[in-house]
């Protein structure tokens, strides 16, 4: 049966709630002194620039917190090189909350080749360098020196990607949990407003934060398995047989005392707890699985140490991981490091669409505090009048974060929520022009998509309910969406509502009403989709449709276009270098994009952000979305960095820059014949004269303008290259 949880806003209010709410929560002292504040009961220590808008995240946990009656101040953007910084609104009461903001701070710092990039959309003026690398350990530590004796709670999608052990691709290896070198005291992982609501009110009421182990959607380390719990071995989870030749991966063995002929010596600290307290199953034992209570039972994944050194490991802590996913069926995970145990509680139990409409009613001001003037945040500027329609994703790609962050059940807010947005828009953002320039969030069209059936759905392990074909129980009705739109567009002083989220176009093609809908008055000349790839070794690995799919929509966009009278064009996404990608299959998608006449001018190179499965594929060579043991076949992953340019130099075929790389490979690839002139042809032979720039525009060529970047809140942090996205010309359609 589906979990239920505590509603969201029925906690008795905290007594400073006679202080009644604040026009924006402070940031400095003076700020508390005009509040009448003594002190905060928590702050929130955030690597963002601080805008009061629901699409920030200290903004949504800020005013959550002020809804339940917490005096809430905020730190951004602190100096770190001190803990002074830290002590400007003096110590909290309760806790400080620690997030990066609203993207992992080494992927908002550097490329996909590891490049420093020069600016941060979340920064005032755009200005790079104003927040440490990782950002969460940081900010923890100092708020430890500040304040030795108070706790830190850490959340946000850097610490919530990072709370097991995790391969780190910008230091190539894999790295403890965040939690311990944080020195933090709790981790709030996913979306995280039933956590820090129950965590507060519970520190309030004079728990001590040590006593919090058992809240969902937390992490806490743990000196051992707590009394009464059933362990389950997570080999018996997933893996496809003993593998009787190699010591067991789950306890953690210091290297001095493992003998020379491989006999295992026993950790001290592994009868922490006794076995009169903890139940082990043994292996063989998986048909008794399913009689354990869940609620009781935690599964042990390979420990630290064993998964740092040992990919295949890595990959079945990480398919394990994701297989437990589902907040109504997972079991608690535990993963010893050293002597100490993370335990990883369930997912949080998804908002109700009356607990969504909370949040994003809350009273927001909708810009940016005014102590930052007139100097321009781009990450505000460019969602400021777009909408937030729902959370989570069941698509499952492999390559990207928003499913682990923010989980595969769709919560959608009402309709009555979304318009009531819509007009505050109109009526308080500065310079309002009547345009909406989004309604969406992960995706454009999941909103109220979910399974026919909330039994099923609790029960459901699979880690997409779209691939390799739409799961017969997924409700694919985009009506809701389709007259969420026309309501949209009826409110006065609306005049455009752009959809600028990328559109799931395997969805789209479920429902014709829809996408006629969404083309004859919501296309603004250019739709973004994205294939990712043209050939299904590489599709299968990213969990994405083949191109049949593509081809359907495509139809479908051009038909509809044409009976609008408008003339717009697709503009695909496509990855270079994902794991399991062959030089031959860029050639193919380099020759897919000639006969499509695409010339795509921004590409993206695989980025292997922390804990998504595409990054295990990475890291171990393996393909995790399959049993793994020691036998499993190894996978391709491009790794060194002259391969990844030449995947990357296979998009932009048509690039001068790139044709000696391309002739290069393709010589190597046995494919000379694609070097030369005619229609057949993919680089010239020689590095022949480019028409004048003016010329192109004279004879009518049509490039696209940018595309906004992802919106605040969630990131496709595995795709690289350029924060904006695709840009692509298309010569004939």
């Amino acid at each position: 049966m589906p979990e239920t949880a505590k509603p969201l806003m029925s906690y008795p209010k905290y007594w400073a709630e006679c202080f009644g709410g604040a026009p924006f929560l402070p940031t400095s002292r003076a700020e508390m002194d005009a509040l009448g504040w003594d002190s905060c009961d928590i702050i929130i220590v955030t690597g963002d620039a601080y805008v009061d808008h629901p699409s920030f995240g200290m903004a949504v946990m800020g005013r959550l917190l002020e809804s339940h009656g917490f005096r809430v101040g905020i730190i951004d953007q602190p100096d770190w090189t001190s803990a002074e910084p830290f002590k400007v609104l003096g110590k909290p009461n309760l806790y400080f909350g620690v997030t990066a903001g609203n993207m992992d701070s080494l992927i908002n710092r550097y490329t996909a080749d590891l490049k420093v990039r020069n600016d941060d959309a979340y920064t005032p003026g755009g200005v790079g360098g104003k927040r440490p690398n990782r950002s969460v350990i940081v900010y923890s530590q100092r708020c430890k020196e500040a304040w030795k004796d108070v706790p830190v709670v850490i959340g946000g999608i850097e610490a919530s990607l990072r709370r097991i052990a995790q391969y780190d691709y910008w230091s190539n290896e894999v790295r403890r949990s965040v939690l311990i070198d944080s020195t933090a005291d709790i981790l709030l992982y996913g979306n995280a407003e039933r956590a820090i609501v129950e965590v507060s009110h519970r520190l309030a009421g004079g728990e001590d934060i040590k006593s919090l182990t058992r809240v969902r959607g937390t992490t806490v380390i743990l000196p051992g398995v707590p009394a009464g719990f059933t362990e389950l071995d997570s080999s018996r989870i997933d893996w496809p047989g003993r593998i009787d030749a190699i010591p067991s991966p789950y306890e953690y063995i210091p290297e001095q005392a493992c003998s020379s002929d491989g006999d295992q010596a026993e950790d001290e600290t592994s009868q922490a707890v006794s076995e009169e307290v903890v139940r082990i199953v043994p292996m063989p034992l998986r048909r008794q699985e399913s009689n354990l209570d869940k609620d009781r039972t935690c599964i042990r994944l390979p420990s630290f140490e064993k998964v740092s050194k040992d990919p295949v490991l890595y990959a079945h802590a990480s398919r394990v991981l994701h297989q437990e996913a589902n907040p109504h069926n997972a079991r608690t995970l535990v993963q010893k490091h050293g002597k100490r145990e993370i335990w990883v509680n369930p997912p949080p139990i998804p908002l109700e669409t009356d607990e969504m409409d909370s949040v994003f009613d809350l009273p927001y001001q909708r810009v940016p505090h005014p102590k930052y003037a007139e100097h321009k945040i781009p990450a505000f500027d460019m969602i400021k009048t777009s909408v937030n329609i729902m959370r989570g994703c069941f698509g499952g790609c492999t390559f990207c974060s928003i499913t682990e962050h923010e989980g595969r059940i769709i919560q959608s807010r009402s309709e009555g929520s979304i318009l009531r947005e819509i007009e505050n828009i109109r009526d308080k953002v500065p310079g309002f022009t009547g345009t909406i320039s989004d309604l969406g969030g992960p995706t454009a069209n999941m909103y109220t998509l979910n399974c026919k059936d909330r039994e099923t759905q609790a029960s459901c392990r699979k880690l997409s309910c779209v691939y390799p074909t739409i799961c017969k129980n997924l409700n694919t009705d985009h009506s809701p969406t389709t007259q969420l739109y026309r309501k949209a567009r009826k409110i006065e002083g609306i005049h455009t509502i752009a959809i600028a989220s990328g559109l799931r176009y395997d969805l789209a093609v479920e429902d014709p009403e829809y996408v006629k809908e969404l083309v004859t008055h919501h296309v603004g000349g250019y739709l973004k989709i994205a294939p990712e790839h043209s050939e299904e070794g590489t599709l299968s690995k990213m969990m994405k449709p083949g191109m049949g799919a593509y081809d359907a929509f495509e139809k479908m966009f051009y038909k509809f276009s044409a009976e609008a009278g408008k003339k717009q064009y697709l503009i695909p996404y496509f990855i270079a270098a994902h794991p399991g990608c062959e030089d031959d299959d860029m050639l193919k998608l380099a020759q897919w994009l000639k006969k499509h006449d695409f010339q795509v001018d921004q590409v993206q190179t695989f980025y292997p952000s922390p804990m998504s499965l595409a990054t295990a594929m990475y890291h171990s060579d393996r393909n995790p979305l399959k049993p793994l043991s020691y036998k499993s076949g190894k996978l391709f992953t491009p790794k060194d960095l002259k391969q990844r340019r030449i995947q990357k130099a296979f998009l932009r075929y048509h690039d001068p820059e790139n044709w000696t790389v391309l002739r290069d490979a393709l010589t190597d690839m046995g494919r000379s014949d694609l070097i030369g002139q005619g229609a057949r042809a993919l680089v010239p032979a020689n590095d022949v004269a480019t028409r004048n720039p003016k010329a192109k525009q004279a004879r009518g060529d049509k490039r696209t303008q940018a595309l906004p970047a992802k919106k605040p809140g969630g990131q496709r942090s595995s795709k690289g290259g350029g924060k904006a996205g695709n840009r692509s010309r298309r010569n004939k359609r």
